[in-house]
């Protein structure tokens, strides 16, 4: 037996609607309340992995200014922007209420400094310029001298050999041991000569034998700091390393042995 259909229309109570309208219109004000209320505004930021960028640096970057509705700043757009900067490998920003923003970001971190036609540039450790400016920073990392590169702009990559070798050198080295060394200069590509920030030379020679020069400066400079002796220099440049400390007549140089000094 079919069911009978009916053709009446169903028809919804005034009240219903009008309820339905009043629960909307409060939902509306509650959030327009929350979003332009002073309690929610963008006052402090919470910035966490940086080593270089600063915090007026990040909000630049971000495009996010204090005094701001903190609902207002969309997360997604914040990380894209900050992505954009080369210096800045990842982000992740998130809200904490009532008025904070909180980044944790991951920087490209430099490894050395260059000379260039207009100033100075920064190369991470894959070899790309993160950072240019006119005159000389104070930064715990080497700057590679004996050579003048051109036409380098943020963003590109390096192109010069010999440059390329002595940055696969330094990212062989850890942060401490970068922090040690002041300068590379490689006039003679035959003689590169490091130096320490307290006047040490590591002379390393060509770039043959480049992971076994890279574990003895490593292994150098990790004790360098607690040496009894005054050195010299070390010469890493043959297959037989040996230091000379100073005031020491020069038929005296000895074999290098990094753990006994």
């Amino acid at each position: 037996m079919q069911p009978i259909k009916s053709n009446r229309k169903v028809r919804r109570s005034p009240r219903r609607i009008i309820k339905g309208l009043l629960f909307l219109l409060i939902c509306g004000s509650i959030m327009g309340i929350v979003i332009y209320s002073p309690l929610f505004t963008f006052q402090r930021l919470n910035l966490n992995g940086n080593s270089y960028l600063n915090s007026d640096d990040v909000m630049e970057i971000g495009r996010i200014q204090k005094g701001n509705p903190l609902f207002q700043l969309k997360t997604d757009e914040i990380t894209q922007n900050l992505m954009h900067d080369l210096r800045i490998e990842s982000a992740v920003v998130r809200r904490r209420l009532p008025d904070t923003i909180e980044i944790d970001i991951t920087e490209r971190v430099p490894v050395a400094t260059a000379i260039c036609d207009y100033g100075y540039i920064d190369f991470d450790r894959q070899g790309k310029v993160i950072h240019s400016y006119r005159s000389l920073h104070k930064m715990p990392i080497p700057l590679i001298t004996g050579t003048t590169l051109h036409d380098l702009y943020i963003g590109d990559d390096n192109k010069d050999e010999q440059v390329a070798q002595i940055l696969m050198f330094l990212q062989k080295l850890n942060a401490d041991a970068l922090n040690q060394i002041s300068e590379i200069n490689m006039a003679n590509p035959e003689q590169i000569t490091a130096y320490t920030t307290n006047g040490v030379q590591i002379r390393l020679g060509s770039m043959e034998r480049l992971d076994e020069k890279a574990k003895l400066t490593q292994d150098f400079l990790d004790n360098l700091p607690g040496s009894r002796h005054s050195i010299e220099y070390v010469d890493f440049s043959y297959t037989a390393p040996f230091i000379r400390l100073k005031h020491m007549p020069k038929e005296k140089e000895t074999v290098v042995d990094a753990n006994a000094q």
